[in-house]
């Protein structure tokens, strides 16, 4: 047999369903939340976190808003037990805030957790065994009934246990461990079994967690398999159905959104995915989901950044810059027809109408970031990505024929250097190209009349060391100047284009102008900068006549 043989694997076996519900439904609210970074996240770190990283940790997730947190496994830690007694003795646990707890369905582990729970409000006790067909035959070597033994003795020892502390109040939680790989009739045999013994009630229900410890299927699979068990089990009613997938196959958020649609109340995550293998379902992902079709999620992402920092220095784990909804590049466009599209889109996007812009499924700054990140430019970027690079951080508008210029110049750039243009490197290329320059000619300064509709100018040329006066005259001021450098140098030039804007507010604001002119039937084009409109355009109407002649020369 091959080393890579696909013939050793089956399929997961399919839920006999004619009936399901689940595809026609929609999402239509946030699920209750709970965090499980200090338990099933921690655990699978190289390193688990510190004392100080936990309690960090801890504060983060309490700021962006999970009400349930599983805070870890006291009974099988020290480290866990004394994070617990920490939370319950500096009260550090708010009164909106429940802590979660895992244990084993194991008599002693039990009691000890209770003992780190003692004076705690609220709490949620977790209890799991392993019920998969694997687990049963090759890890405990037992039958449906020896696993459900196990179950029933820890709900009751849980049930005893809680009795002895009535000063706190006990939410039961159980975990039929790998349910996504036992059989249906079994998992709810075995829930069954567990809440025949709590009695859970519609005002007092317990949490029934299902969990795809080891992802093994598609998602709609085990949306079938979360439908089957809600249409079976006893007690639906007094009973929170909540889920806790895993990212084995990649699909750990979709087979989540799938299983809610299904019937389920609750998930169960982690901060952007850390788990044991391939990682826990990504809460972040799966609330920003939601965010982006009008859903709030009930929890606070509006600073990703924050979310981040802590992460990596509490986990040791980065952030892929293409995460989902909060990596570093997820935002930014490249793609020269990307960048056009957002650029258009944006310049369109009125304050109170519903986000509508190309490629930017919501708007970045929900997460606190800026149209800094949504367009950078590399060789692969067209005119979009340059004109909105220069308007974004120079207030620049370019026209399209100049935009189209320009961006063929700084494709050039990015291809030399092999790598991204930033914009002070565009904004320099512009002005090299277009504005400034060493040589004559240049404005040294003009006289505008006007007679009877006709604008006559005077202005004065600097060029090798000497000022020329030109006389000209025309419809405006950009006619009369285009006359008479047309009389002085004897070239055939007309203007194809011109446009201008204030850069800025306020009466002192410096005016922009773009010209591309005709001379001698080759198109060129030329910007300018000045408080005088009319300086302005006689200026950017030298710099492209400075470029016809194949100079860089400044249009002071």
């Amino acid at each position: 047999m091959k080393p890579f043989d696909h013939r050793k694997y089956r399929p997961a076996p399919a839920v006999p369903m004619s009936n399901r519900r689940w595809p026609s439904r929609s999402i239509a609210q946030a699920p209750i939340w709970a965090s499980v970074d200090l338990r099933d996240g921690n655990q699978a770190l190289l390193e688990p976190m510190s004392v100080t990283q936990k309690r960090r940790f801890w504060e983060l997730l309490v700021a962006v808003g999970f009400k349930e947190i599983e805070v870890g496994f006291p009974a099988a830690s020290q480290h866990d037990f004394d994070f617990v007694r920490w939370l319950i003795e500096k009260d550090r646990i708010p009164e909106d805030v429940t802590i979660q707890v895992l244990v084993q369905a194991r008599e002693a582990l039990i009691e000890r957790t209770f003992e780190a729970l003692k004076g705690v409000r609220r709490a949620i006790v977790h209890l799991y065994n392993s019920t998969s067909t694997v687990q049963r035959e090759r890890v405990f070597a037992k039958d449906r009934d020896g696993i459900t033994a196990i179950a029933v003795d820890g709900a009751r020892w849980i049930q005893r246990e809680a009795a002895r502390y009535p000063q706190s109040e006990w939410v039961f939680e159980y975990s039929p461990e790998s349910f996504s790989n036992t059989e249906p009739d079994y998992a709810v045999a075995i829930c069954d079994a567990v809440t025949e013994v709590w009695q859970p009630t519609p005002a007092r229900p317990c949490i029934i967690n299902l969990p795809s410890t080891v992802e093994s299927a598609t998602p709609n699979v085990f949306a079938d398999q979360v439908e089957w068990f809600c249409d079976h089990v006893a007690r639906r009613d007094s009973m929170i159905i909540s889920l806790h997938t895993h990212n084995d196959r990649g699909t750990a958020v979709a087979a989540a959104e799938l299983g809610l649609l299904a019937g389920a109340d609750r998930i169960e995550g982690t901060l952007l995915g850390n788990g044991e293998r391939t990682g826990n379902m990504d809460v972040v992902t799966l609330a920003m989901n939601l965010y982006s079709q009008g859903i709030d999620p009930g929890l606070d992402l509006s600073r990703p950044d924050e979310i981040i920092d802590t992460y990596t220095r509490c986990t040791g784990l980065p952030v892929h810059p293409r995460h989902p909804w909060i990596g570093e590049l997820v935002y930014t466009a490249f793609s020269g027809s990307h960048q056009d599209a957002i650029r258009k889109c944006l310049a369109k996007q009125q304050a109170d109408e519903p986000w509508q812009v190309a490629y930017l499924p919501i708007d970045p700054r929900d997460l606190g970031r800026d149209y800094q990140e949504v367009i950078r430019v590399n060789s692969q970027s067209g005119k979009g990505g340059v004109a909105f690079v220069l308007e974004r951080d120079y207030g620049l508008t370019l026209p399209r024929w100049m935009q189209v210029e320009l961006a063929r110049i700084v494709q050039a750039e990015s291809e030399r250097r092999g790598g991204e243009v930033d914009g002070e490197t565009i904004h320099r290329l512009f002005v090299e190209h277009f504005v400034a320059g060493v040589e004559a000619p240049a404005l040294d300064g003009y006289r505008l009349d006007r007679d009877g509709g006709v604008d006559r100018i005077e202005a004065r040329v600097r060029e090798e060391g000497a000022v020329r006066t030109i006389h000209g005259e025309g419809e405006g001021a950009l006619s009369a100047f285009v006359d008479a450098w047309q009389r002085y140098s004897g070239q055939a030039v007309s203007v194809v284009d011109y446009s201008e804007h204030a850069l800025g507010e306020g009466t002192d604001a410096e005016a922009a102008a773009y010209v591309q002119l005709s001379v001698d039937g080759r198109r060129v084009g030329g910007a300018a900068f000045d408080h005088d409109t009319v300086s302005a355009s006689l200026m950017a109407v030298i710099a492209a006549l400075n470029r016809a002649r194949g100079t860089t020369a400044r249009a002071a």
